[in-house]
């Protein structure tokens, strides 16, 4: 019996295909079509493979569940203590209370994520059919199996940055095979299955994308960076040598973690390396559009495809990325649910590079280092370009990717075309961007948004912008990730001082002290991370590594008093920082349970530690 695909828009079951119906008898002619028809047409065998790019995850959707069967939406942000999302069915508030187990969650990472790799497969497995022509030529087929090579390795990459060990499936299974025979590989062998497919697919794609129609595909920049994540990953606490996962074995007895290899830290340092040689010969470079550095860092996320970015998913239909991080005050807007935290808002440095807040007293108020020039109680005395006269100080010469990233205040906001609020915003109950009086409204429950990731030329009414896209990988990554592994492997030789110094600097801030140890340049790093991947779905998954979240994630989340009635901009008792939210975290919350649908339909399977 042949089996039959339903070309680009078809569901490709998890796994194993289902049998054919008779329902398939009464189709157009086109709505059906063999492997053979498909793969040996260059349109039909294109648009098989656009299709796997479908199941890349929606991570500018933060705030909306995903549809019944659409990819998975990006809870990560709100379940790190970078946001809080005033959306209750929103699932990352499920995962901050505790209240999820292996029956109850929706984002369905497990099977979307199975759908690509498997239609990656077919892919694969079929794609030498078709013979080169003038609409494929054998170049163009070449870089297409690059594109396949690359999406299976970042779906499985999907797969274990949230369930750790998972079957490997490197080939389209067939109708009667049992599903016994795919049990969970270990961490370490799936993180060599990637590298493997990002070496491959790197030798057949071109080093960087630069024809406007192929944006959104992968280069060997793109498999590179894939390649030196994974390797960070690896080499980090969570799965090298965690001494909580030392027992866990599959059925058969076999360990899923291996015991520590302290030169796995060199191995992600030399891939870092290597990408970042290999995407600068190409052209890649850290963004700037001028001198201005808060210009430089927010261009990044909307100046599509400019120089820092190696990869991007493309998603032209979703403006709510904007829509939920814009102020009340403007024209239509009712859904700022983005809320930063204070938490974020404390960890952003002065202009000089100090560091404004070391931590809380037991009144909530702040532990202020005397070495910034942070005071609270004092108000700007001038206007600047990033807020009023009279904002309030804690919001007063911080550096410059505090305010491309968080609206708060006082800030100013789209000043100019398309739109020009002359208003400072205003975050308290009542004001023009705070909580109405009507409780039933969406307001801030932080007294902040986030700005990042936002367009300024986004409006609201009517809802309009240009095409959005996610980025996945870019350089200053990359620089992080290098710097990271390197001081690991080594301690703080000099290429750790130039990499992070090189951020620092194009963020406007000056270089790191000399004579940091080892441990205080790791606490750097990971504070640098912290500000400059502030909200791109890293901090989840760097404090999952670090074995940290037990510590943020479970913990109190701040905000300011935005509950209270009639405060001002100059009143003291808004800008009290409050207990928002007493997260929960336990250790089995390092690794999400496997769905039990999935441990039912195959008993080879073992649930994750503690679920």
């Amino acid at each position: 019996m042949k089996s039959y695909i339903i070309p680009v828009l078809a569901t490709v079951f998890l796994l194993v295909a289902p049998s054919c119906s008779k329902d398939y008898l009464e189709k157009t002619p086109d709505e059906d079509l063999t492997q053979e028809q498909v793969f040996t047409n260059p349109v039909f065998a294109e648009q098989f493979l656009a299709n796997i790019y479908s199941h890349l995850p929606k991570e500018l959707a933060m705030v909306d569940n995903p549809c019944n069967g659409c990819a998975p939406n990006n809870v990560f942000n709100a379940a790190s203590d970078e946001l809080e999302i005033g959306h209750e069915p929103n699932f990352s508030n499920a995962m901050n209370n505790g209240n999820w187990n292996a029956d109850s969650y929706v984002q369905d990472i497990w099977s979307h994520s199975y759908f690509a790799i498997r239609k990656a497969n077919i892919f694969l497995e079929n794609i030498d059919r078709l013979a080169p022509s003038e609409l494929a030529s054998a170049d163009r087929i070449s870089n297409w199996k690059g594109e396949a090579l690359f999406l299976r390795a970042l779906n499985h990459f999907f797969l274990i940055r949230v369930y750790g060990p998972v079957p490997v499936i490197d080939r389209t299974l067939l109708l009667d095979e049992d599903l016994v025979a795919f049990k969970r590989q270990p961490i370490e062998k799936c993180v060599e299955f990637i590298v493997a497919e990002c070496d491959k697919a790197a030798a057949l794609l071109p080093a960087r994308v630069t024809a406007t129609t192929d944006y959104g595909k992968p280069s060997k920049a793109t498999c590179a960076a894939l390649k030196a994540r994974v390797l960070l990953y690896m080499a980090s606490p969570l799965w090298n040598g965690n001494p909580d996962y030392a027992a866990f074995k599959d059925k058969d007895g076999v360990r899923l973690f291996p015991d520590a290899v302290p030169t796995r830290w060199q191995d992600a340092a030399t891939a870092a390396k290597a990408c970042i040689d290999l995407a600068e010969s190409a052209g890649h470079k850290l963004h700037r559009s001028g001198s201005n550095p808060v210009k430089n860092y927010s261009e990044i996320f909307y100046v599509n495809f400019n120089d820092e970015v190696f990869f991007t998913s493309n998603d032209p239909g979703y403006l709510n990325i904007d829509a939920y991080s814009e102020p009340r005050g403007m024209p239509g807007a009712n859904w700022p649910l983005q809320a930063a935290t204070q938490n974020i808002v404390d960890d952003y440095e002065m202009a000089d590079g100090t560091r404004p807040i070391l931590g809380y007293n037991a009144n909530l108020t702040p532990i202020v280092n005397p070495a910034s020039a942070y005071n609270e109680s004092t108000q700007a005395p001038a206007a600047t370009d990033y807020y009023y006269a009279g904002t309030r100080g804690m919001y007063v010469g911080r550096e410059p990717r505090f305010y491309a990233s968080i609206s708060f205040t006082g800030a100013k906001f789209k000043t100019g075309a398309p739109q020009n609020r002359v208003t400072p915003l205003q975050f308290w109950k009542g004001g023009l961007d705070g909580r109405p009086f009507d409780a039933g409204a969406n307001f801030s429950e932080t007294g902040y948004l986030m700005r990042k990731l936002t367009n300024p030329f986004y409006v609201m009414q009517p809802k309009a912008g240009p095409i959005r896209t996610w980025v996945f990988f870019r350089l200053g990554e990359q620089y992080l990730n290098y710097a990271e592994a390197l001081n690991e492997a080594q301690g703080p030789v000099a290429d750790v001082y130039k990499y992070v110094n090189l951020i620092r600097e194009r963020a406007g801030l000056p270089g790191l002290p000399t004579g940091l140890s080892q441990a205080d340049m790791r606490e750097r790093i990971r504070h640098e991370r912290r500000i400059e991947l502030a909200f791109e779905t890293h901090r989840y998954f760097d404090t999952h590594r670090w074995k940290t979240a037990e510590t943020t994630d479970n913990g109190n989340i701040y905000g300011i008093d935005v509950l209270m009635d009639g405060y001002n901009i100059s009143s003291n008792a808004f800008y009290a920082r409050r207990v928002m939210e007493k997260r929960v975290f336990e250790k089995k919350h390092y690794l999400w349970p496997i769905q039990q649908r999935e441990l039912e339909k195959n008993r080879k399977l073992v649930q994750n530690p503690g679920w």
